[in-house]
């Protein structure tokens, strides 16, 4: 039984990473896997992946680059200030400006340093590093 299809998601990519397999498969996807998996290519944590219809949810075929050592889900998903990220940053990243937290906010699935450029809060997602 499927419960948390992100949790999944980034635990099979970690286990992959950890295996040091290049590819692997997602299975179900999801608008919010597609847009974390969509923030990891853009900071450089994963290659290209593809989006392949299966007649039934569809799966994600994910490229590997070996550059992350530990992501996961942050479950309950807290809401947080812009202020109070440091906070949080400090509870889930070895080090700082290492790494990076997933948030869900107004503005789409972004980083937590975009988010405090932009000076927006959110809902904590999952970390990555």
């Amino acid at each position: 039984m499927l419960n948390d299809p992100l949790a999944d998601a980034l635990s099979i990519i970690r286990n992959a990473e950890i295996r040091g397999i290049h590819t692997c498969i997602i299975r179900p996807s999801s608008k919010l896997v597609g847009g974390v998996l969509h923030l990891l290519k853009e900071k450089g944590y994963l290659g290209n992946f593809e989006y392949v219809e299966d007649g039934k949810a569809g799966i994600y075929q994910v490229e590997l680059r070996g550059s992350i050592n530990n992501c996961g889900v942050i479950k309950p998903r807290y809401p947080i200030k812009v202020q109070e990220m440091d906070k949080w940053e400090a509870r889930y990243l070895p080090a700082r400006d290492f790494g990076l937290l997933i948030l869900t906010t107004t503005e789409g699935i972004i980083a937590h340093d975009e988010a405090r450029k932009k000076g927006i809060g959110g809902k904590l997602l999952a970390y990555v590093y």
